[in-house]
């Protein structure tokens, strides 16, 4: 078992945490939410990966002791990616509504919740 695929995901983590921290524009904090999240993109296949391990079809296999992938985690990847494209979609929408009512895409400027006059 390697530790590259989740020293992988935890850098990527961590690129994407410290994007959304120092960031001074909405776009620029969805991508790096939307990069934080894709972390786990590498994660979930590498907790179900089996070395030597084939695809979970069985009506192939011969031996009893083969090691096979688990599908489940492939299925939460593939289930990861349409609901991170998902939030990354409504929250550019978002985005693009604060854009229009407030004119500034600046969390700085966005910092009051009153109403304007």
């Amino acid at each position: 078992m390697s530790l590259i695929p989740y020293l992988a995901a935890g850098w990527i983590m961590l690129v994407g945490v410290y994007g959304l921290v120092t960031s001074h524009h909405l776009v620029h904090a969805v991508v790096c939410l939307s990069v934080a999240q894709s972390s786990t993109y590498v994660l979930l296949p590498s907790i179900g990966y089996r070395k030597g391990g084939t695809a979970p079809v069985f009506s192939d296999l011969t031996d009893s002791r083969t090691p096979v992938v688990d599908p489940v985690v492939q299925a939460l990847t593939l289930t990861d990616i349409v609901v991170g494209s998902t939030v990354t979609a409504l929250l550019l929408a978002l985005a693009v509504q604060v854009a229009k009512r407030r004119g500034t895409l600046d969390p700085d400027a966005l910092r009051s919740l009153e109403r304007e006059r």
